[in-house]
């Protein structure tokens, strides 16, 4: 199934000075939760470790613009990123980064979130593909290796957030009636 999500929404056409690349992820969260934290173009600070600080600036659609103040540790302190595409219906979500202290240069991503079944319970499906000129000095290998490190660090962190939310919100009704009259009570399952 992954192989015909990368077919069909993560379509890249490099050039000889680029790099592109994929990331998957199985999170043990349904789908709806998953996306509301991925559709955050404005709050990526909610998942991204990353992240300390996000501003958008005017109406959060289609070529708004974010500014993210990037914590230390990365060789960078700011990076400006457009949305590019937000689908709520199919799941997707692009970004190109305009700008920045870093040398993640004509870099743009697509990530899709996609419903599957995982030990019983709903689940989901992220990707997250890529592309990026390679910067003077490195290799295709190195920059790969440098954004892919960055997004499974990202991606790591969403299914921990998103699995946390999944169970504070995993409550079952039990299938009977109450004999004095009272309301069914619910039973909370922990996993």
């Amino acid at each position: 199934m992954e192989a015909q999500y990368l077919r069909r929404f993560h379509r890249h056409q490099p050039k000889d000075y680029q790099c592109t690349s994929s990331v998957h992820k199985h999170i043990k969260a349904p789908v709806d939760i998953v996306w509301s934290l991925v559709r955050s173009f404005d709050k990526p600070q909610k998942y991204k470790p990353f992240v300390s600080r996000c501003i958008v600036q005017g109406d959060l659609k289609i070529g708004s613009v974010r500014e993210v103040n990037v914590k230390s540790g990365l060789p960078a302190t700011t990076s400006t990123e457009r949305l590019e595409l937000l689908d709520d219906n199919e799941h997707i979500l692009g970004i190109r980064i305009v700008g920045g202290d870093h040398r993640l240069k004509n870099y743009t991503s697509v990530l899709t979130v996609h419903p599957e079944i995982i030990d019983g319970r709903p689940g989901t499906l992220v990707i997250e593909s890529f592309v990026v000129d390679v910067p003077a000095g490195n290799t295709k290998d190195d920059t790969c290796y440098f954004v892919k490190a960055l997004i499974n660090c990202n991606l790591k962190s969403l299914a921990e957030v998103s699995e946390r939310m999944a169970m504070l919100d995993r409550t079952e009704p039990i299938n009977r009636t109450a004999t004095n009259g009272e309301a069914p009570h619910k039973i909370i399952t922990w996993g």
